[in-house]
């Protein structure tokens, strides 16, 4: 009998033709985040439904806290905590009715579910607006309210489906610090995210999910460690000529590479011989007339693993999200090619 807080086995979902799921094997350990990666469709969302117990899988068994979520569905939904990707609150009601309303839900007392209630907007920061409605929030406040309620049943384990979706920089990084407090405490999570850096910053194991199947999974370094050594970052000054100076690059470290044609970046794996593979290509680039922005080596990224596993950019299917610098993420904007 294993002692994970998560068990997932060969887990299965079809909606029609379309195969959501496609054998999911999952394992998360008590207190510990997994961060679940992957782009729009890849079946990140409908693996938590099922967790939760709002599907059913066609195939597959999964273990919540001890529970299988078909057979014990009614006795798990009391150890659980859902945050969707869009804020499920009453717009109507006020932060702390919002709270109390979930709380008799769970069958709390009315007196203590305002007591939780009240802890929780004060650990929320949202005492203030504890009894004007919620229509008047924030979009960041909103979020953090609808955190706030998944805990209102002091859950074993919490699903964070994108939490952070739509929040400004400001709002990530404290979201991302009611997490880590969450995990301190004892708390089981797991996150789906489009984030890589998210991810990178905040699971203790990742799983890359693709087209309803687990293509990889590890510890961020693990996964970096797959696309093996530095990376030769390049931008051209004339990003017309990106294709170009691509071709002029390619092949000369261990593996392929990619190029964005909008920007001009060109990255490719290196391995252990960085510094002689930029020299060399600084050589072939100057040789053919093709001027620099900028070059240098860095690790390899979570995107980086991403595109060598996929071959395609882990957010390329979605639209724009803003950065943490408050710009838009360079990985939403731009359409990136193997080469």
């Amino acid at each position: 009998m294993t002692d994970a807080a998560i068990v997932v086995e060969s887990l299965a979902k079809r909606f029609g033709k379309v195969e959501a799921l496609r054998g999911v094997d999952l394992q998360v350990p008590p207190s510990t985040v997994l961060g679940l990666l992957g782009p729009n469709g890849a079946g990140k969302t409908t693996t938590v439904r099922v967790l939760t117990t709002l599907l059913s899988p066609d195939e597959g068994r999964a273990m919540v806290a001890g529970y299988d979520v078909v057979k014990q569905a009614e006795e798990l939904r009391h150890v659980i905590g859902l945050a969707g990707q869009n804020a499920a609150v009453d717009e109507n009601l006020t932060g702390l009715e919002n709270l109390e309303m979930v709380g008799r839900l769970y069958h709390v007392p009315a007196a203590e579910a305002k007591r939780r209630g009240e802890q929780i907007l004060e650990r929320f920061e949202l005492s203030d607006a504890a009894h004007r409605v919620a229509k008047t929030y924030s979009g960041g406040m909103r979020r953090r309210l609808d955190l706030g309620a998944s805990l209102v049943g002091r859950p074993q384990v919490l699903f964070l489906d994108e939490p952070t979706t739509g929040l400004d920089p400001r709002g990530r990084l404290e979201m991302w610090d009611i997490i880590r407090d969450l995990v301190t405490e004892g708390t089981t999570l797991l996150l789906t995210t489009q984030y890589l850096d998210e991810a990178d910053r905040l699971a203790d194991k990742i799983a890359v999910i693709d087209g309803g199947r687990v293509i990889a999974e590890g510890t961020s370094d693990e996964l970096k460690a797959r696309v093996g050594g530095e990376m030769l970052a390049l931008r051209v000054a004339d990003r017309s000529r990106a294709g170009e100076a691509a071709g002029a690059v390619l092949g000369l470290g261990p593996g392929g590479g990619n190029v964005d044609n909008n920007t001009g970046e060109i990255n490719v794996p290196v391995g252990t011989d960085g510094t002689a593979i930029l020299t060399e290509a600084v050589r072939r680039l100057d040789t053919e007339g093709i001027k620099l922005a900028d070059v240098g080596l860095r690790r390899p990224t979570l995107d980086d693993v991403f595109l060598a596993l996929t071959g395609h950019a882990a957010e390329e299917a979605d639209g724009q999200q803003p950065s943490e610098d408050g710009g838009r993420s360079k990985r939403r904007d731009r359409k990136r090619e193997k080469v």
